[in-house]
């Protein structure tokens, strides 16, 4: 049941409050000390604390109620609280709402609008619960992932990262061959490092090769190794790249870009574990586990008669895919941070310029942004003139803990400038709202 507990050493006040509230089916609490109104806190869930400002006969300075308020604020960080007082001055009021308080009413207090506020902040509380335990529950997987395999200290916050990740550490102790997909710079290649991390070949190498980074007529030289005189200026055999991975994991990036002839060779690779040089008649035998990765649409490529069909499901058959950057705005900041490693700080604008752009470079881009927004930052802080991102239409869905300056302007004139309404439309603390008003320098609505 909805609770909400009432620190006021006026007997009365309890009483009338508590009427007010049982009415409307809320569950009053009464404490008549700031001490009991604290242990009570430890004992029972309160949703909201309404407390008074002054607990001592011929005290009208309001300091009891501003130390009680820091130790609720201490405890209970997101618990909302409305100061309830006939003597303190509004300006200490105004003060403690920017300081995280939730409201301020004087006595004698309208009952319709202590209720309102009331239930607005119940709302509010049960929204910043969820908000709380959906963090929580992220926390707890990312810690349990970490704990449970070996992730190659690769940063994320996002939940579309956290389910890549355990799909790609499920599959890495299992032999089958792993297509991962996804955009240019999205971190493929480190996905196909934590599936080689995990599996039953990391002892071994871990080998990779880009497909599209080779002309077309040395990648099969590349892959498959190359006697003397195989081709012009092949002086001597090397070893191609199954060789140098056997007993290990080759990572073949870009594998559309694989010619037809390489792709029956690799598929006979795939099947037998065989295969022969460039040039050399004999038959050699490794044992690789292959990973492959593309941002092609390899079925609209069997279609055009340029990819194999049956390499394509004899490389498929584990398909993890790799969300864009665009699709997982809470590594965004994260990320930055870690490529900072501390050589800068963010600035509030450059944060929203950050979560603001579609990343089409996704974390590749990033970082190379970081980087050069890091070398320009003489004084240490990184404005969004030193990200040098290009002016676009934002396109990606923001984080609920950043809201735009003009998003918080919408929700404050929806809600009539009630700032706990409009921090609930945000899937804000009412105190996170004052503090991003006064960032963005909007004007202070009525509390």
């Amino acid at each position: 049941m909805r609770t909400v507990l009432i620190i006021d050493d006026n007997p009365a006040v309890g009483e009338a409050l508590s009427l007010a509230l049982s009415l409307h089916e809320i569950r009053p609490l009464i404490a008549l000390t700031p001490e009991q109104g604290l242990a009570m806190l430890e004992s029972e869930r309160a949703d909201v604390v309404i407390q008074d400002m002054n607990f001592t006969a011929d005290t009208t300075s309001g300091e009891e109620g501003i130390a009680l308020f820091r130790a609720i604020r201490q405890r209970h960080t997101d618990l909302p609280v409305i100061l309830l007082t006939a003597w303190t001055h509004l300006e200490t009021a105004v003060e403690l709402v920017k300081a995280g308080a939730s409201d301020y009413l004087a006595k004698p207090w309208d009952d319709a609008k202590l209720l309102t506020t009331v239930e607005n902040l119940l709302e509010l509380s049960e929204s910043t619960r969820e908000v709380t335990r959906t963090r929580n529950e992220r926390r707890r997987r990312r810690e349990d992932l970490q704990r449970r395999y070996e992730l190659d200290s690769l940063v994320f916050a996002s939940e579309g990262m956290a389910r890549t990740l355990e799909l790609a550490c499920q599959v890495a102790r299992s032999d089958v061959p792993v297509l991962i997909t996804g955009p240019n710079g999205a971190g493929k290649e480190r996905i196909a490092a934590i599936v080689h991390a995990n599996s039953a070949a990391k002892r071994g190498a871990f080998i990779a090769v880009n497909c599209g980074a080779l002309p077309g007529e040395l990648i099969e030289a590349e892959l498959f190794g190359a006697d003397a005189g195989a081709y012009t200026g092949a002086n001597k055999a090397r070893e191609g790249r199954f060789e140098l991975a056997d007993g290990g994991t080759l990572f073949l990036d870009e594998i559309g870009n694989l010619p037809l002839s390489g792709q029956v060779k690799l598929l006979r690779v795939l099947e037998t574990g065989q295969f022969e040089r460039l040039g050399s008649g004999r038959t050699r035998q490794v044992k690789v586990r292959v990973l492959s990765a593309t941002n092609a649409d390899l079925k609209a490529m069997i279609r055009a008669g340029t990819f194999r069909e049956d390499l394509y499901y004899r490389l498929n058959v584990i398909e993890v895919n790799l969300p864009p950057l665009s699709d997982r705005v809470d590594d965004i900041l994260p990320l930055a941070e870690h490529f900072l490693d501390g050589r800068a700080e963010l600035g509030d604008a450059a944060r929203d310029a950050l979560l603001s752009y579609p990343w089409p470079g996704n974390v590749r881009e990033l970082k190379n942004a970081i980087e050069r927004a890091a070398l320009l930052a003489s004084d240490g802080r990184i404005s969004p003139e030193q990200l040098n991102l290009p002016q676009v239409a934002p396109t990606v869905v923001r984080n609920l803990d950043e809201p735009s300056r003009e998003s918080v302007e919408a929700a404050l004139e929806k809600a009539g400038g009630v700032v706990s309404r409009a921090a609930q439309a945000l899937g804000l603390s009412r105190q996170a709202l004052y503090r991003r008003m006064e960032r963005y320098g909007l004007a202070q609505v009525q509390v």
